[in-house]
């Protein structure tokens, strides 16, 4: 399917003028005009996703049955909440911190959009002490919405908001380097440029700092000398590989302590 779609809304909803129906001001700016082809593989993933985000769009019916049978933290226990994209998702918490009680609650494909709209049930609602937010790289790419830095950057401060208001320290995780190493990372450069994403890491330290947040800066032990993701750790130029996730632990586990020692 050609995902080269023009399609404009046309106020028709209560817009009668003849009979002195309501005129809506914001009906006027609805217009949405997509025109990418997004290939054989994205054009039907984006086409099986549509339809379930128009009914619910942070994707909150994915871990509801989960979230519900986990019982409440017992006297003492430190919980954390991981909550992400594809990255976190792939993330095997028990062995990057085995007998910790780390929950992952990662979506792949995910926006920053919809992780804040979750992030009541899938993070506070299961009272944990701190909580890992990482997300932002499939914004930049744009392939289910398209948000600036500026968004993507109020969407994890947002997040963070609501943590703080519960009592659960923040950790704010940089956006992983990417390459296009391989033939499976071919597009993956063009899609989210690194200076893009460098710039929105420079910006989400400076509100960890500002705040009073931990910042797990994984960027910094994936990067290589052209400050892409090293080869090593990636196969497809964006999801780290064992290699890539045992250096993520060890930076994640060293903000964790940071941030719980802060409060």
């Amino acid at each position: 399917m050609n995902w080269r779609v023009a399609i404009a809304t046309s106020a028709l909803l209560c817009m009668a003028a003849a009979d002195g129906g309501p005129r809506y001001r914001s009906s006027a700016a609805r217009r949405v005009v997509v025109e990418r082809d997004w290939g054989p593989v994205l054009g039907p993933y984006r086409q099986r996703l549509v339809p379930s985000m128009m009914k619910d769009f942070g994707e909150r019916y994915i871990y509801r049955a989960a979230n519900t049978a986990l019982p409440p933290p017992r006297p003492g226990e430190r919980r954390v909440v991981f909550i992400g994209d594809s990255i976190t998702d792939g993330w095997n918490l028990a062995a990057s911190f085995p007998g910790q009680p780390y929950i992952n609650r990662g979506i792949g494909g995910q926006v920053t959009a919809q992780m804040l709209v979750r992030f009541q049930q899938d993070v506070v609602a299961l009272h944990p002490k701190a909580v890992v937010i990482l997300g932002g790289v499939n914004d930049v790419q744009g392939l289910l919405q398209e948000e600036t830095p500026d968004g993507i950057v109020a969407n994890m401060e947002a997040m963070a908001d609501i943590a703080r208001a519960h009592g659960i320290a923040v950790v704010l995780a940089s956006i992983l380097p990417v390459n296009d190493y391989t033939p499976a990372a071919r597009d993956v450069v063009r899609e989210r440029q690194p200076a893009t994403l460098a710039a929105i890491n420079v910006r989400l330290r400076d509100l960890a700092r500002r705040r009073g947040y931990g910042f797990a800066d994984y960027a910094a032990v994936l990067r290589d000398e052209r400050g892409l993701m090293n080869a090593a750790y990636t196969r497809d130029g964006i999801h780290p590989t064992a290699a890539g996730y045992a250096r993520m632990g060890t930076v994640a586990a060293a903000s964790i302590g940071r941030a719980l020692r802060r409060g």
